[in-house]
């Protein structure tokens, strides 16, 4: 059969270690025998990341926002035990944070439903988009250890020579103390990117902070919110019959555990970390877990939820079989594949993208899937398949669609 042109490239970011595996296999298997495969090609492997300072992971950002689409696979964040096992020149950040540094961006995960795979919450019926705000605050703090009796102060001095002061606390004794900020212009590109995904999904946005605790800080995010829905958002939503709702974070975990689900759960950084696992454990697995990287300016990164399965890959360097669930990685690939062909208006690709999906669901639906999803499955006589099989199974129902 004639191979599916693409118009424009992709930016395609190489990841390590178990995934950098799967990666291959499914552009071997599931994407080059049917696309004229157009991607710019940026190798994010720990090693070449070490070999050019990082210099790579800035590039590939870059590329990004010259394109407007990237796929990446996942990547190592490194601690001292990565330092001393790849011989690394410093403790490089995460790839992911770099990333969205550079494109201001907001993470929007969300759990890939399938029969068989029931979520632990019985009432979520539909999934739920968990929007993560991907600046500052615990992530880019600043903090120590207090050893002795003292103070500490939180201080501002203008450029002017202005100067505010403010006590955190009086020490008698040994304590940590921790010091973080965020923005602005941050706080309302993750506003904007909401609103703009929930409309483009057709979905409720859902917003909580505490702003009875922490007056200032969760105060001005509740007031930035706010402020851009009012602005840019409110007649759009009510056209769309969407709405926006914002309440006390602990109130809004509750409502969300009694929901059936189907909207955007627009997160602080912390709370969106922390509630993006609940979220997709509770539905499953990180295995079955879509995430978008969305900038307020129409670039978009798709990615895996989850690491880089550093487990299963020493036992494949073994020789060993494993059985290391691809989903994430497949649904990465499809969700850009679809938004590069609804950019450059090219239906055969974005069509392309979603029959990937659904050869990928009906696999798992037929009962063949990885270990992970047997072990919790509610299907009769599931048959586990091993990692490589697992990729080939979809090949052959993307083959009858095809």
């Amino acid at each position: 059969m004639k191979k599916i042109q693409m118009h424009t490239p992709l930016v395609e970011m190489d990841g390590d270690e178990m995934t950098r595996i799967l990666w291959k296999m499914i552009k071997e298997e599931l994407l080059l025998p049917y696309i004229d495969l157009n991607t710019e090609y940026y190798d994010l492997g720990l090693e070449y990341r070490n070999e050019t300072d990082d210099q790579v992971t800035i590039d590939a950002a870059m590329a990004a926002k010259k394109y407007g689409v990237a796929v990446k696979c996942a990547t190592i964040t490194p601690n001292q035990a990565r330092m001393k096992e790849y011989s690394l020149k410093k403790m490089y950040k995460s790839p992911n944070g770099t990333i969205r540094a550079i494109l201001d961006g907001t993470v929007f995960r969300a759990p890939i439903v399938v029969k068989g795979i029931e979520p632990c919450v019985k009432n979520w019926k539909k999934p739920i988009t968990l929007a993560r705000h991907a600046y500052g605050d615990v992530y880019k703090n600043t903090e120590f250890y207090i050893d002795k009796p003292g103070k500490v102060e939180l201080v501002y001095t203008s450029e002017d020579g202005e100067e505010k002061r403010a006590l955190v606390q009086e020490f008698k004794a040994p304590g940590v103390a921790m010091g973080m900020h965020n923005m602005d212009a941050s706080i309302e590109s993750f506003a904007r990117s909401c609103f703009n995904y929930a409309l483009d999904t057709k979905q409720d946005v859902w917003f909580g902070a505490k702003d009875t605790i922490s007056k200032t800080y969760d105060g001005r995010f509740k007031e930035v919110f706010q402020n851009v829905f009012e602005k840019e958002f409110k007649e759009k939503f009510q056209d769309a019959g969407l709405v926006y709702f914002y309440s006390l974070i602990d109130d809004i975990v509750a409502r969300v555990m009694k929901a059936e689900g189907g909207f955007i759960w627009a997160c602080k950084n912390y709370d969106g970390d922390v509630m993006s696992d609940m979220v997709s454990s509770a539905f499953g697995s990180l295995a079955m877990m879509t995430s978008v990287l969305v900038s307020p300016d129409g670039y978009y990164e798709y990615e895996a939820a989850h690491g880089t399965v550093q487990r299963h890959y020493y036992r494949h360097l073994e020789g060993k079989e494993t059985s290391t669930n691809s989903v994430a990685t497949i649904f990465a690939w499809s969700g850009a594949l679809r938004k590069r062909g609804e950019l450059d208006k090219n239906a055969e690709l974005a069509d392309f993208a979603q029959k990937l999906e659904k050869a990928t669901l009906n696999t798992i639906e037929s009962g063949k899937m990885t270990k992970d999803l047997a072990l919790i499955t509610t299907l009769k006589n599931a048959k586990v398949l091993n990692s490589r099989d697992f990729i080939l199974a979809v090949r052959k129902e993307l083959d009858k669609m095809m």
